[in-house]
């Protein structure tokens, strides 16, 4: 039962987390769900949004209630409605095939639709044993303490969720993370398997139909009716294949030349204009105007029509080129709309939230030897550690003085027994 509640816990506890750090990822896949059941834009953002933050402050919670044992008849059934819910629409995801990843670990772990199934029903029924014997849980805090340990861990993941949501993910899982390389992520490796297509020839031949592929084509005398053509393989796809540029000006693809051009280019990310954040227009013109200075190329990706493009042009005063790009593409690059991203060579350098651009201050001479021209320091061990020491560590010495003013009073009882004993 323990070990099945172990499971559980380190399940939610990852599931959870992974969605707070990323909550816009969580919303397009809602969106994703919602457009399979045919509910597209019946609900508004806001509502999403807050949806996505809330599973994943739950998921979390949950998972931290399971680690610690906290109100154990309420947490062991909790879990396994969630997980009853959460296997039948797994079980309609498996089937029909709406979705391409059910989105259960964000970008940080991608499973087929298959092994997301085999994953809910081992959960199941690990959720089925934990629920049927709860109080066999063994407990970490003291029933007095454990309101301390959930409201820290409600603040927390909210606080996580809330300010990578201001700024940027504190993790990124995606293709286009810092330091990535572009180039190489887009390239086919030599010798890696192509596509495998299969052409079926529909034929008719003295009022018989019937089908014939390559390998056994029939002569003459049989009249040809129709044919399709299937994919029977993938392939190898390499990790980005849906990146490219396009002026809207000219209608001229520069992908080429703004991934195999030396030294820095500036990219203004903004999957939407039409809902883009304004409020900070003259912190990008700044940047626009550096870039100008120091010879910078600097380009808008937007997957809006020339109408959004000329509103915000009105509204922004905007000077710079403006590009087409794939939605879906924008959205992966960047959780920000807008945001800012800083080539090098066709490797990722920067990444800005439209919150946090850089200042006046910071936009001072040439980007080679400007601090904001290098990779950031902060790498993910320290963003890991940053994590321990947060929630991690806090909620370490609450259990361990827990346990020890539970360990201290038992000592306590014993030797009063004993006086009474000899009394």
């Amino acid at each position: 039962m323990n070990v099945c509640r172990l499971v559980l816990a380190v399940a939610f506890v990852f599931s959870g987390f992974v969605k707070a750090v990323d909550p816009l990822g969580t919303q397009y896949k809602m969106g994703d769900y919602l457009a399979a059941m045919g509910l597209q834009g019946v609900a508004p953002d806001w509502l999403t949004l807050g949806a996505a933050v809330v599973l994943a402050g739950a998921e979390f919670t949950l998972g931290i209630c399971l680690l610690f044992a906290i109100q154990r008849r309420m947490t062991s059934r909790v879990a396994l409605a969630l997980m009853v819910v959460m296997t039948l629409i797994t079980v309609w995801v498996a089937v029909a095939n709406p979705v391409e990843d059910c989105g259960c670990f964000g970008d940080a772990l991608k499973l087929t639709n298959t092994q997301t199934l085999l994953k809910n029903v081992v959960l199941l029924a690990c959720a089925i044993v934990v629920a049927w014997r709860p109080l066999q849980m063994m407990r970490l805090l003291s029933e007095s303490t454990q309101w301390i340990a959930v409201n820290y861990t409600i603040i927390f993941v909210l606080a996580v969720s809330l300010w990578c949501l201001y700024a940027l993910p504190i993790f990124d899982f995606r293709p286009y993370h810092v330091g990535a390389d572009i180039r190489s992520g887009a390239q086919i490796p030599e010798g890696a398997p192509q596509p495998q297509f299969e052409t079926v020839f529909v034929m008719k031949k003295d009022g018989q139909t019937r089908e014939f592929t390559t390998d056994n084509y029939p002569d003459s005398t049989w009249e040809f009716v129709d044919s399709r053509t299937t994919q029977t393989s993938e392939g190898y796809v390499p990790e980005i294949h849906d990146f490219s540029i396009e002026l809207k000006e000219s209608g001229e693809d520069i992908t080429q030349e703004v991934l195999e051009s030396e030294g820095y280019t500036f990219l203004l990310i903004a999957p939407h204009l039409e809902t883009a954040d304004d409020s900070n227009f003259g912190n990008i013109d700044e940047v626009y105007s550096y870039a100008q200075d120091q010879d910078v190329p600097f380009y808008c990706l937007t997957a809006s029509g020339d109408k959004a493009v000329g509103r915000w042009q009105d509204i922004t005063g905007a000077e710079y080129p403006f590009c087409t790009t794939d939605e879906t593409t924008l959205k992966t690059i960047i959780r920000s709309n807008p945001g800012l991203v800083l080539l090098k060579d066709g490797v990722v350098i920067r990444k800005w939230s439209h919150n946090l651009l850089p200042t006046s201050d910071e936009l001072k001479g040439p980007l080679a030897t400007n601090a904001l021209g290098r990779l950031p320091k902060d790498s993910v061990a320290e963003k890991i550690v940053a994590v321990l020491l947060w929630f991690v560590l806090p909620l370490a010495l609450l259990t361990l003085a827990d346990r020890t003013w539970a360990w201290s009073k038992w000592v306590r009882r014993r030797k009063l027994g004993k006086l009474k004993i000899e009394n």
